[in-house]
């Protein structure tokens, strides 16, 4: 049976707009209808036995909603962590034109977000790079790596990246080498890794196997393991979907996150739920465990990174 636990990513609850295949653009998106949801979705999956929680500055106000959440509640058993390296610059514009959030890996873009995230201590435990690439330069910028494991000395926070991108691999290949007074920085990775984008296995089994932590983020493919006409591409994958779902009683999105379960056995794998509603149907995840045949199966359902990015790059935020 996979150790692997459920976490709640807090991405499309503190903003009104996030890279998604939505049908609910109806719904309420003030300030203050987003606050309350977040109250109780974050309730919810407390409730149900959620213990990891995971947000970013470049949330909108997911960050502020946790920070907020945990004070209130002061739970003695939850985990926290957030990441630094976004701002969130949309304000809330609906239909914002131009990027939502604006990377800088600097250090002092990295100062200015730790004063907010230490906050969260002593709950916060993992403390990530949001989105390291080899563009940013952040696996060279000796000042920021220094700064890191500074953090990491005073408070013990499990330092991590979090990779998007054709080359994931390529980058925690090269953060895993990431070497500061003789001792590794990098101690977790979080990674876009699902049914469709399966490039990262081997990287993240050596990961795990050096005694890493690995979190699984975009499991369910931004919303694309749903069956949708706009894919005509992935018809053989949803008749395999589909099919699954069928023998299980559940949706796909439960499919989805436990074949990440199963085949990767991550350390824990982020519902990106918005409402309760979705928050339950993906922790039906927990409730049933595939054949060593259906996991093979689910396998061949993996595509191209480069045709996987190319084709996420291209949705719209909504």
């Amino acid at each position: 049976m996979t150790k692997t636990k459920i976490g709640l990513g807090l991405a499309a609850l503190g903003r009104p707009e996030y890279i998604n295949i939505r049908t609910d653009n109806a719904i309420d998106k003030s300030e203050e209808a987003f606050k309350k949801n977040a109250y109780l979705v974050l309730d919810e999956a407390y409730k149900l036995g959620v213990r990891y929680f995971d947000t970013a500055p470049s949330y909108g106000k997911g960050e502020a909603y946790l920070i907020k959440w945990n004070n209130d509640r002061n739970h003695t058993d939850v985990v926290l962590g957030t990441k630094w390296g976004y701002t969130y610059v949309a304000n809330w514009e609906l239909g914002f034109e131009g990027k939502h959030e604006v990377k800088e890996h600097t250090l002092e873009k990295l100062k200015e977000q730790w004063k907010v995230s230490k906050h969260m201590l002593p709950k916060l435990k993992y403390y990530q790079v949001h989105s390291a690439t080899f563009e940013s330069g952040i696996l060279k910028n000796q000042a920021v790596l220094n700064q890191l494991h500074q953090i990491k000395k005073e408070t013990g926070l499990i330092i991590g990246i979090t990779t998007s991108g054709a080359n994931q691999k390529e980058v925690i290949d090269a953060a895993l080498k990431v070497n500061i007074d003789g001792s590794s920085l990098f101690d977790s990775f979080q990674v876009t890794y699902n049914v469709f984008e399966q490039s990262t296995f081997s990287i993240l089994k050596e990961a795990l196997s050096q005694g890493k932590k690995v979190i699984v983020k975009e499991a369910l493919a931004n919303g694309r393991v749903f069956q949708n006409e706009k894919f005509q591409g992935y018809k053989e994958q949803y008749k395999i979907l589909k099919a699954l779902s069928k023998k299980y009683q559940v949706d796909a999105d439960a499919v989805a996150l436990r074949f990440v379960m199963e085949n990767l056995q991550p350390t824990y794998v982020l519902s990106g739920a918005s409402n309760k509603t979705h928050l339950s149907q993906n922790l039906q995840a927990l409730n049933f465990s595939f054949t060593e045949e259906e996991i093979q199966l689910l396998q061949t359902l993996r595509t191209a990174p480069e045709a996987y990015w190319n084709e996420r790059n291209a949705l719209n935020w909504n």
